[in-house]
């Protein structure tokens, strides 16, 4: 039994090592998940009217008027957003304004918790009703992070690092596995997909001109060497397929796997641009760093002042100790009698979740245990009262059902499992609402071509004028920007319709009807509006292929694509007239 008790005991001063060193990893995470939130309302809130306001491609009372149509009282399940309450446009800057506001009092560190709470919730009542616009992998994972970090920040009204919680050490391994599964799956999808180009190690040939919206220096890396583009290709399958699982093990490969993650995500933003996904997943990369190691980084001034606050101090110089045997304990954690070994082992189950560091083991451990019992009770005895006791069966139940439902949808697409069993199925629909819980994988299938739809608008039927867009390839000479952390959704939307068929995107259609109209606020979406009064009285839209151009051909004729008329993607229409 003793072998059992020590490794017991290991697992405990781990947990409870771990729990120590995470004060300054987390109060970065919890700022620059602020931040990231700040970023994703303000973006939103530039072109929520044209999005889904009342003169918007899809405006939100008429969603919610179908939905109410088809569903009864559950549609506040079905289809979660305050939005049930007001439907106006006014009510949608409202919550945009709304998490503005939260957010900047998160960043400040001002009631964190519920800070999360309600920022979770109302960008998952924009993500609901916004519908296409915003149903981007960095907005799913936007919302699971957050809800995850409700459970993770310090139970505090007021700033201050030195009289923060410890860290929930379930949570932060949720995160983790979080960063595993998005990190992990986003290689494993690419090749389940068969897709030759990335078995061949070629798809980087042809993805900088093909993503959605390059940068410039995109169009760089596009004229580098077939060899270089084949080799970063095996390097960024290991980063993804074999660096997670560094994430498992200790801390020094945490501490790899997270310079590879991060690295990796600055080269993608560089070449792309994809919202803030690149520091949301650099910002979950943090929690694989502990403070010891973060404070290596800062000039010895700053470190010193952030070592005098942090609750237990980190000595200069000191690391987390990892035990990899029972005998590497250090000799200071004497093991108590078997009474109090007993019920210090009762106490494991919850002690990661508890606000308050664990009573150093020590001989006189029974001792303690005793004592507090004769003050009452055994949960006061041992310094945990009933809410807190409380509260760690409440992230035991999310941990298990953030497990359950992440590790059936990973499962499932590992081994292509269709048919899961009906219990497993139903408990994947219901919580789908709620977005907490998702599958991650991005260019599962590479685009080896890209289709760009020009649209056009005529008076006459003969002379077609162009519309230009702020930010997706259009005119031949306009160079790829950056533009990323903000997402000009409607730019993304169209990058997704040009490799579909305008019938199967009902939001195309209306985008079109608007400009016919002539509408402010889609109008306002765009850069250049060659029918500033009146609207025309007829659009269409135009297929090209664009190409990135060569380095000759940009130094003589300074453009930076080049593109070949494929035919019309959507025929002209026009409003009908009374």
């Amino acid at each position: 039994m003793q072998p059992v008790v020590n490794g017991f005991r290991q697992l405990a001063y781990t947990i409870q090592s771990e729990r120590s060193a995470l004060h300054l990893s987390r109060w970065i995470f919890i700022r620059l998940l602020g931040v990231i939130y700040l970023i994703a309302f303000i973006s939103l809130w530039r072109q929520i009217d044209g999005l889904i306001g009342h003169n918007g491609i899809l405006p939100v009372a008429d969603y919610l008027n179908a939905v109410s149509e088809g569903l009864g009282p559950e549609r506040c399940w079905w289809v979660p957003t305050f939005s049930w309450f007001n439907g106006s446009d006014g009510f949608l800057h409202l919550q945009c304004a709304a998490g503005v506001a939260l957010s900047l009092l998160l960043i400040a560190g001002v009631a964190p918790v519920l800070d999360l709470l309600f920022l979770w919730a109302i960008y998952l009542s924009l993500s609901t009703v916004c519908r296409d616009f915003l149903s981007f992998q960095w907005d799913i994972l936007l919302l699971e992070t957050g809800f995850l970090a409700i459970f993770l920040a310090p139970r505090q009204w007021l700033p201050k690092l030195s009289r923060e919680t410890m860290p929930s050490i379930t949570v932060l391994w949720l995160c983790r596995w979080l960063l595993f599964r998005l990190m992990f799956m986003s290689g494993a999808v690419k090749l389940l997909s068969r897709d030759p180009a990335w078995w061949n190690l070629t798809a980087l040939a042809v993805h900088y001109e093909t993503q959605p919206l390059p940068t410039w220096i995109g169009w760089y890396a596009h004229q580098l060497p077939f060899w270089f583009q084949r080799t970063c290709c095996a390097l960024m399958f290991i980063t993804e397929l074999a660096a997670p699982f560094l994430i498992f093990c200790g801390r020094r490969a945490r501490q790899i796997a997270c310079g590879a993650f991060v690295l990796f995500m600055l080269l993608i933003s560089l070449t792309g641009n994809y919202c803030f996904f690149n520091l949301l997943t650099m910002a979950l990369c943090l929690l694989l760093l502990d403070d010891a190691f973060l404070l290596r980084l800062l000039p010895s001034s700053a470190a010193a002042f952030v070592r005098r606050l942090l609750i237990p101090p980190v000595a200069s110089g000191s690391q987390p100790h990892e035990a990899s045997r029972p005998e590497e304990v250090p000799a200071s954690v004497e093991f108590p009698s078997w009474e109090a070994s007993t019920t210090f082992l009762s106490r494991i189950g919850t002690m990661n979740q508890i606000g308050t560091p664990l009573p150093p083991l020590s001989p006189q451990g029974g001792e303690r245990v005793a004592e507090g019992r004769e003050r009452g009770g055994s949960w006061r005895g041992l310094g945990v009262s009933s809410r807190k006791g409380f509260r760690a069966i409440g992230v035991a139940a999310l941990a298990a059902i953030v497990l359950a439902l992440s590790g059936l949808e990973t499962v499932a697409r590992l081994f292509r499992l269709e048919n899961l069993p009906r219990p497993a199925l139903q408990l994947l629909r219901l919580a789908s609402p709620l977005r907490t819980v998702n599958s991650y994988g991005l260019f599962a299938v590479m685009t080896t071509t890209r289709p760009e739809i020009v649209v056009e608008g005529s008076n006459d039927g003969v002379t077609w004028l162009p519309y230009e867009f702020k930010w997706k390839p259009g005119e031949l000479k306009r160079r790829p920007a950056f533009v990323a952390p903000h997402q000009p959704r409607l730019d993304w939307q169209m990058w997704f319709a040009a490799l579909s068929d305008y019938r199967r995107e009902p939001w195309f259609m209306n985008f079109l009807v608007r400009l016919l109209q002539g509408s402010p606020e889609v109008l306002a979406l765009l850069q250049k509006n060659p029918f500033p009064d009146p609207p025309p009285r007829s659009v269409r839209a135009v297929l090209y292929e664009y190409r990135f151009t060569d380095v000759a051909t940009r130094r003589a004729t300074g453009e930076w694509w080049q593109r070949e008329r494929k035919g019309l993607y959507c025929p002209e229409i026009s409003l009908r007239q009374n």
